[in-house]
């Protein structure tokens, strides 16, 4: 008897959920949707990926609707305002195209706007070797090593870093990063951003002697100062020391003559030798 009833009581319970589940899921079917509208803005965005030193056209351009109350600052409306200017910097598609990232009106575009005031871009010849295998692109940093004589002669021959932490401004004809599947592209030419002061250094190591780049990480803002090194610190020779010719014995002179005393006879004058 107790088990019939804890089936009915178990039955009932059932029935009633399940008939509240129902009811449940019809009323809120019925219950109509809400539409909730956000108030926006048009913001101008990069319909595509963008290199560095590209002139803006229409094309380069969308405009999407933003968050009116999340707008990044100095985002622009009218993608009119952006067509002729060049990018300082590169942006990726659908990224806001915000003043910071964009040459000055009429500088125009290409590598010049890119360069700071006061710094200058020079270009010097490298092959993959001395490019690093293709991997010193437009972005990255790099030191740049000399190896010269001061005076012609291979015994003086030193290798020395003559500058850090150079930024690499385009590589090869190119100033754009021409990277595909992060694959590294071999370039025949670096361009460098470097001061007054050191596109004579640079000018200089390339014209008398080779330079080398070695790659750095681009959070490594150290620029330790190094003495050069030459063949022979470089392999630990250390000439042989020269044979000390030993001084001739000095010859003895001649004795020295004996005391003498000067004797007057008359018209007569003699020498005789004083015996001691």
């Amino acid at each position: 008897m107790t088990r019939i009833r804890i089936f009915i009581v178990l039955a009932v319970a059932i029935g009633l959920g399940g008939t509240f589940a129902i009811a449940t899921y019809r009323y809120i079917q019925n219950v109509p949707a809400r539409e909730v509208r956000l108030p926006t803005t048009p913001v101008v965005v990069a319909a595509a990926n963008l290199p560095l030193g590209t002139e803006l056209r229409r094309d380069d351009l969308r405009v999407i609707a933003w968050p009116a109350d999340a707008i990044p600052e100095g985002a622009f409306k009218d993608p009119q305002d952006l067509v002729g200017r060049g990018l300082i910097q590169s942006v990726t598609q659908n990224e806001t195209v915000l003043p910071g990232k964009l040459a000055p009106v009429g500088a125009g575009a290409g590598l010049p706007p890119v360069i700071p005031e006061g710094m200058r871009a020079l270009s010097v010849r490298v092959n993959d070797v001395i490019g690093v295998a293709g991997y010193v692109l437009p972005g990255t940093h790099v030191d740049v090593l000399a190896t010269v004589s001061p005076t012609n002669s291979p015994d003086d021959m030193t290798s020395k870093v003559v500058l850090t932490n150079v930024l690499v401004l385009a590589a090869g004809t190119r100033i754009e990063q021409d990277v595909e599947n992060n694959k590294p592209v071999s370039v025949s030419v670096v361009t460098l951003q470097v001061s007054p002061m050191e596109a004579e250094s640079l000018t200089l190591a390339s014209t008398e002697g080779k330079i080398q780049l070695a790659l750095r990480n681009p959070l490594d803002k150290t620029a330790p100062v190094t003495p050069g090194i030459r063949p022979s610190v470089l392999l630990g020779y250390m000439p042989p020391a020269r044979p000390v010719t030993p001084r001739a014995a000095a010859r003895p002179g001649p004795p020295p003559a004996p005391p003498t005393v000067e004797i007057i006879r008359g018209d007569r004058r003699a020498q005789e030798v004083v015996n001691q």
